[in-house]
């Protein structure tokens, strides 16, 4: 690992005056379990290393009549342990509990969870995040892409998406907390992640000297939701697809729905089709089955990952099924 200066800040305003004004100079650390990987594997070589641990008001996990609240520092264990998200928000209390790894849970967080940097094993044997060998080639349509995209990878990015939380997320309408230079402000969970298109990019709408600080979920009011996850196996992995959803209903009918699908696209993918598909029907099996249907119909498999459109239709059925009960 190549040395660097360590700093704990205690405010975030101490946090960000730390930060450096282009990606790779400066790394934020809060669980540490994707970070202190990179940097052993000389992917990221910061200069600085800002320790957020100490920054109390990051943490806790907060629920009242107007809705939920994740501090950016909360661990999976505090999400997995709160009786409020697993009540009213069964679609992130599956979505962390999907997470086997007690260690992971323990350390890992909300923020941390958001801004992880992608699996894809070109990326992490260091051919850049679009993967390219020496000449530019795109190395992954003809190589090994078992694990990656099947939407949205026409801008040249090919990984997936590894965040647990963004789709529950995304369905359930929630904001990300930023904090920088200028402020704070917020974030469309929706409008958070992003294909980048350089290997000098990140994977959201961050700058380099911001820092996400907490998550807002609405409440509830009356919005059924659920994820659920297709893994290849229960240990620690992440899943091959998943699907989260929020639905209204009005009666027996769906009156309005929301539904987000997980590792198959380089940003969390909005089913806006299937959403269309459901909205005026009553939740059954057939109606299940044809949005999730309509959410795959623009999938684009690579040449050895076509078995994760049907995953992804498995997903994108259990889960609405799960949220109308």
């Amino acid at each position: 690992m190549q040395k660097f200066e360590y700093v704990s800040p205690t405010t975030k305003e101490q946090a960000v005056a730390l930060l450096g004004e282009n990606w790779g100079d400066v790394e934020v650390l809060a669980g540490g379990t994707d970070l202190l990987s990179l940097m052993k594997d000389y992917i990221t070589t910061p200069r600085r290393v800002v320790n957020l641990k100490g920054i109390a008001a990051l943490s806790g996990v907060r629920y009242s009549a107007s809705g939920l609240r994740l501090g950016a520092l909360a661990t999976f264990d505090d999400v997995l342990s709160n009786t409020a998200v697993r009540r009213n928000y069964p679609a992130i209390w599956a979505a962390v509990e999907g997470v086997t790894s007690p260690q992971i849970r323990a350390m890992g967080t909300v923020g941390g969870d958001l801004c992880q940097r992608p699996r894809c094993w070109y990326y992490r044997a260091g051919y850049g995040l679009l993967a390219k060998d020496e000449t530019g080639h795109a190395l992954v349509p003809d190589g090994d892409n078992r694990y990656h995209a099947i939407l949205g990878h026409n801008s040249g990015a090919y990984f997936v998406n590894p965040s647990s939380l963004a789709p529950a997320l995304i369905a359930l309408a929630a904001k990300i907390g930023v904090y920088g230079p200028k402020g704070a402000r917020q974030v469309d969970a929706a409008e958070f992640f992003r294909a980048p298109g350089g290997d000098g990019e990140r994977e959201y709408q961050l700058s380099p000297n911001e820092i996400v600080t907490e998550v807002l979920v609405p409440a509830p009011g009356g919005m059924k939701n659920a994820t659920y996850e297709v893994r290849q196996r229960e240990a620690l992995d992440w899943p091959l697809a998943s699907a989260s959803v929020a639905l209204k209903l009005t009666g027996r009918n769906v009156g309005a729905a929301r539904i987000a699908l997980g590792h198959v696209a380089p940003v969390p993918w909005r089913a806006g089709a299937a959403e269309s598909a459901l909205v005026g029907k009553a939740v059954t099996e057939q109606t299940a089955a044809a949005a999730a249907e309509a959410a795959l119909a623009d999938a684009k498999p690579l040449s050895r990952n076509a078995y994760k459109v049907q995953l992804a239709r498995v997903a994108v059925k259990r889960a609405i099924l799960a949220a109308a009960g």
